[in-house]
């Protein structure tokens, strides 16, 4: 319960945890609800403030769970500042957004009780082991999301307060059978079809170009053969981790490093506590007083201190296990409580009245693990990779001085760079802005590889730091200025889309004339068979059909039975013209009552997202938001 909510706290169970308690609510920041420095204010929502603490703790948690889901791409793309302030005010929206929910939920006197909230967190699947309730998964998989158990404790309630709210609204939200139905009906019809597909490439030799039309293109359309600026950037990597394939560790540094760190290869003692929390509520020395007689009580020969701890505990998650806490180490508690912890002799012991910030407590110690160190054997790998990368390192600083140095005084050449480590000069194929070959492909390459500077000077540039481990100087090899393309550089293209075009509208004109014939009753079957085209007959289409081109889907579901309504000419994907002919409309054999309720439930819930993202718009509109970040 009262373990220190880390900055940072970024693993998988911190994503999960948030997740588990956002419930069914739309929004998912958490800052707004976790401790933490009360140092400035990035927003007041209707007097209240939203800290920067907790901007900063949502912002890391949305972060980590993109980076574990995306990889670097993410730490690349928050390297454009203009996109990590994006991100982070669209964080801050999140909770602006609770926080007018919360209020709105209190405003009309929703509550939630600690039973209600206890009984919430016993049901949760992710603390439970074999199908119960388990407080060591439980205490420990809030450890490792970084809460206090209080802290979540009343994130809970604040989330099924505002939970409440969601319901209550969503509830007003509804589909009626009849309408349900209709729906339904339409989804599951199908329909039987004939389509004509005529080829484009049959017309193209009917189509003549001439000169005008040509130019004409040429002159309307001349944006598109503007060219892009290209460059072919030359370039020079230093990289940690080439470094270390030169270097060497013997076994008499790597025991040596393991002597002189050999902390680093003990484990931490472990105590697994058990407390009875007494809570200040309004009388702090009434506080004390009961704590005092409960010490007492505890200390009695043959006292029960589980049975005492699950009657009088404040704490009521830990209560429910005798006062378990699960192993604590250094740095996990409030100072007082380790204090008194790590003070107890023995397993058995039961500390003094001891004060923190969430009230007096009672504790015993139940468990003990002592320290143990590693054998030298089992982290010898280890070491010789740490000393590896050490020695690694050395090098890489030493050389980025060297390289930034010579960049600087010979700067129309990296041969010099290069040769401060033995490296490569490579070179990347042209390209434009925005497309960078995965080589340089990094922000801080892409800013600058287009500058006047590089472009026009020609020189070396600035030794760039793409991480903590790799460094790069890169020069303008060679460049392509934004130009346009003359016409006799484009008019095989322009000459090959007018006839595609022109073979189109023969084909789209061919294709109406046959539809004009079919609906005045003609034969057309001759005209067919000098195209050498023929009808293909399909049946029981759906309207997510993927046997006809999409667009012949689309139109087959806009005719009609009616004579004069029952085809259409349409264009498609692949720029063939298609006559599409609807012979037949099926109904659906049965709209089932278990089809209807459960459509009616995604409807009902479909709306009900709307409704409440409406309300929310609304809270939005009538409140006082000031943002100061």
């Amino acid at each position: 319960m009262l373990e220190k909510i880390r900055e940072g706290a970024q693993g998988p169970w911190a994503v999960a945890i948030v997740g588990l308690i956002v419930l069914s609510f739309v929004f998912t920041g958490v800052g707004s609800y976790l401790g933490g420095s009360t140092s400035g204010a990035v927003a007041t929502v209707n007097g209240e403030e939203i800290t920067a603490q907790s901007l900063e703790t949502a912002y890391q948690n949305e972060r980590s769970r993109m980076e574990a889901q995306f990889g670097e791409a993410v730490s690349a793309m928050f390297a454009n500042p203009e996109t990590l302030t994006e991100f982070r005010s669209n964080i801050l929206q999140r909770l602006i957004n609770e926080r007018l929910v919360q209020q709105k939920a209190y405003e009309l006197g929703l509550r939630v009780g600690d039973e209600e909230i206890k009984q919430t967190i016993v049901e949760m699947p992710e603390f439970q082991l074999l199908g119960q309730f388990d407080n060591d998964t439980y205490l420990a998989r809030l450890r490792q999301a970084g809460f206090q158990a209080t802290d979540f404790r009343d994130l809970m309630r604040n989330q099924m307060t505002a939970q409440q709210l969601n319901q209550a609204i969503s509830g007003s939200s509804f589909s009626l059978k009849n309408e349900v139905s209709r729906l339904l009906t339409l989804q599951q019809q199908t329909r039987d079809a004939s389509v004509l597909e005529i080829s484009v490439d049959s017309f193209k030799p009917q189509v003549e170009l001439t000169e005008e039309e040509i130019q004409a293109y040429y002159d309307a359309n001349i944006m598109r053969f503007e060219t892009q600026e290209q460059v072919k950037l030359a370039y020079v990597n230093l990289e940690v981790s080439e470094l270390m394939k030169n270097e060497s560790v013997t076994e008499d540094e790597a025991r040596a490093f393991y002597e002189e760190n050999k902390a680093r290869y003990q484990t931490e003692e472990e105590r697994r506590v058990s407390h009875i929390l007494i809570e200040f509520n309004d009388d702090e020395e009434l506080a004390l007083a009961q704590a005092q007689s409960i010490r007492d009580e505890v200390m009695a020969e043959g006292a029960d201190f589980t049975a005492i701890a699950a009657e009088k505990s404040a704490d009521i998650v830990s209560a429910e296990s005798g006062g378990d806490l699960d192993f604590i180490t250094i740095g996990m508690m409030e100072p007082s409580f380790e204090e008194a912890a790590f003070a107890l002799p023995e397993v058995g012991a039961i500390s003094e009245v001891v004060r923190t910030e969430f009230g007096f407590h009672i504790i015993k110690l139940t468990d003990l693990t002592p320290s143990v160190v590693t054998a030298f054997e089992e982290v010898s790998q280890d070491i010789t990779d740490t000393l590896l990368k050490e020695k690694a390192l050395d090098k890489f600083f030493e050389y980025q001085e060297q390289m930034a140095a010579l960049a600087f005084e010979v700067p129309d050449s990296l041969d010099e760079v290069a040769n401060v480590f033995e490296g490569t000069v490579f070179e990347t194929a042209f390209f434009e802005r925005g497309r960078l070959p995965a080589a340089v492909s990094y922000p801080q390459i892409e800013g600058i590889a287009f500058t006047s500077e590089l472009v026009d000077e020609g020189v070396n540039s600035d030794l760039i730091e793409i991480n903590n481990e790799k460094v790069m100087v890169i020069r303008v090899a060679d460049h392509k200025p934004q130009r346009t393309l003359q016409l006799d550089e484009v008019r095989a293209g322009i000459e090959a889309q007018l006839t595609q075009d022109k073979a189109q509208e023969l084909a789209i004109a061919f294709a109406q004339e046959l539809e004009s014939d079919l609906h005045a009753g003609n034969d057309i079957q001759g005209k067919l068979d000098e195209q050498g085209i023929q009808w293909l007959a399909t049946s029981a289409v759906s309207r997510n059909a993927s046997s006809l081109d999409p667009e012949v889907t689309k139109a087959l579901f806009a005719l009609s039975t009616e004579k004069e309504n029952n085809s259409d000419v349409v264009t498609q994907a692949n720029a063939n013209v298609a006559l599409v002919k609807l012979d037949g409309v099926n109904q659906p054999a049965e709209i089932t009552e278990e089809d209807i309720k459960a459509s009616q439930t995604s409807f009902a819930a479909s709306n009900s997202r709307r409704v409440f993202e409406s309300f929310v718009e609304a809270l939005k509109a009538e409140a006082e938001i000031v943002i100061t970040q």
